[in-house]
């Protein structure tokens, strides 16, 4: 006999089968009759509707896309610089720490920034033959600044209108105000004195660490960036006038650093030999300066702004100075070292073991011609200001605009020699810091 195969049925396709004939006949539907899944309909709900496609997740705007806007352009008469007192234009750096990216963000600013600064005009030298303009756009600059800065303010502010702003800004009567700490006046601080002037017509404000060595720099550049008028000063504490002609909806545009550049590379400060001394003299001067009665111990964040006078009433009887300034940040004393050798003027020895030691030099006479720091294009508004105020409001003009040196020579007086051994702050022998300035800064 034949052995007949067993015929096996054929394979069932994948799906739903529509009838029991399919395993005797061999019927294979077509593929159009088995819905797949991708056809069957998603039913969300009662209704059978369809799911919505899910958004994608929100992203905020960058700062620094500008979405094919141009640059700002301001009419500001300066260089924009990240700190206006705590950088001087004449100090030349050797080098960069990093690549020329502005601080203002990529594309955002409409002035090149050379590293330290975005000039306000273009010192790209045309031809190798022409003069320099530098020169008389500078003098343009701060000819057009002091037209503007007379434009705002006006009219001189009467005793009357003095004393009453003085009194509606202290700091019993109202909370805002703006510190001013170790970077000084920054640009972006510009931006902030503005918008306190966009519903006030005057800003407090509190100066407190490294820039209150050199008062007269900060009263000045405050003055001369912003256009206003300081009308009362009383320690760190300055209250600036906006001016009678001043309209918000008119205010400059200061366009906002997104982030703090790197300083540039400078000349050391500590040289390996003092100039008009040998090595071995060098570094006997510096063993003994770590061994002079200490001067004074400054307090982190506080007053400085009798250092000076204290520095040069200690060169009359001592070549060395020494000052104690630990818990100070390395880069605070560093700057006040510097401040020092600008203003006394002396000469920086070293640094070590958080101290600032200074020599007063060979040719130190006794006698120290006063640097006046405020430019001549301010002098006849400031002349203009005190001339207007009368006899009975002398006091508050002294406290105004007198020179750190008037305010502080009462206080010098009364430093001994028992308040210099004994290490006092310095702002135990000013009579004009406040009592809350002086609980924080004086150190036993």
């Amino acid at each position: 006999m034949l052995l007949l195969s067993r015929v096996h049925p054929p394979r069932r396709p994948r799906g739903r089968y529509f009838s029991c004939l399919l395993d005797r006949y061999g019927f294979v539907p077509p593929a159009s009759l088995s819905p797949s899944r991708e056809e069957t309909p998603q039913a969300s709900g009662a209704g059978g509707k369809k799911r919505r496609p899910k958004k994608p997740p929100y992203r905020p705007p960058s700062s620094l896309d500008r979405g094919g806007r141009p640059a700002a352009h301001s009419d500001l008469p300066f260089d924009f610089r990240f700190s206006y007192t705590e950088s001087t234009p004449g100090d030349r750096p050797i080098g960069l720490r990093e690549p020329k990216y502005s601080p203002f963000g990529p594309g955002r600013l409409d002035r090149p920034w050379t590293g330290a600064c975005a000039p306000a005009i273009d010192t790209t030298l045309r031809d190798v033959h022409a003069e320099d303009p530098a020169p008389a756009a500078e003098k343009d600059l701060e000819e057009a600044r002091r037209r503007e800065r007379e434009r705002l303010l006006g009219e001189p502010l009467t005793p009357a209108e003095r004393a009453f702003f003085v009194e509606k800004y202290q700091k019993n009567r109202t909370k805002k105000q703006i510190n001013l700490g170790r970077d000084g006046l920054t640009h972006n601080m510009l931006n902030d004195i503005h918008n306190h002037w966009k519903n006030d017509e005057a800003v407090r404000v509190k100066c407190l660490g490294v820039p209150t060595v050199d008062m007269h720099n900060v009263c000045h550049q405050l003055e001369d960036k912003t256009g206003g008028l300081i009308i009362h000063r009383h320690g760190g504490q300055l209250i600036l006038y906006r001016g009678r002609h001043y309209n918000p909806k008119k205010r400059p545009v200061i366009p906002l650093m997104l982030w703090k550049p790197a300083e540039p590379v400078y000349p050391r400060l500590i040289k390996t030999t003092i100039e008009g001394l040998t090595v071995e003299e060098t570094k006997e001067m510096r063993k003994k300066g770590l061994h002079v009665p200490v001067l004074t111990k400054l307090a982190k964040n506080g007053y400085y702004a009798s250092l000076v006078l204290m520095v040069r009433d200690a060169f009359l009887t001592d070549e060395l100075v020494r000052i104690d300034c630990k818990g100070l940040p390395k880069s605070d004393y560093r700057k006040i070292g510097v401040k020092l050798r600008d203003i006394v003027p002396c000469i920086i020895v070293s640094f070590d073991k958080e101290q600032i030691i200074v020599w007063r030099g060979k040719d130190y006479n006794g006698t120290i011609q006063e640097q006046d720091h405020t430019p001549k294009s301010f002098v006849p508004v400031l002349e203009a200001e005190s001339a207007a105020i009368d006899n009975g409001d002398q006091e508050q003009t002294l406290n105004d605009w007198s020179s750190d040196e008037c305010s502080l020579t009462s206080s010098s007086n009364e430093v001994s020699d028992d308040i210099i051994s004994n290490e006092c702050s310095l702002t135990s022998s000013s009579d004009e810091i406040s009592d809350d300035i002086i609980s924080d800064k004086c150190s036993p």
